[in-house]
């Protein structure tokens, strides 16, 4: 029987879902305040999926 790993976590989102959710954040801003942590790390979602896109591209 063959046995098939399963990611421990959840999925990470596409580089356009990232993409999308970093221009909600900006457009909706937070009581004026730039929401430095949120935006690092939906860029680094963003990077990630971006990499793995161009490496999956025919």
């Amino acid at each position: 029987m063959q046995n098939t790993l399963r990611p421990a976590g959840p999925a990470r989102p596409s580089a356009a879902e990232a993409n999308e959710a970093i221009r909600h954040l900006v457009d909706t801003g937070v009581d004026g305040e730039w929401p430095s942590q949120a935006y690092e790390f939906l860029l680094e979602e963003w990077a990630a999926a971006h990499r793995a896109e161009v490496a999956t591209a025919p």
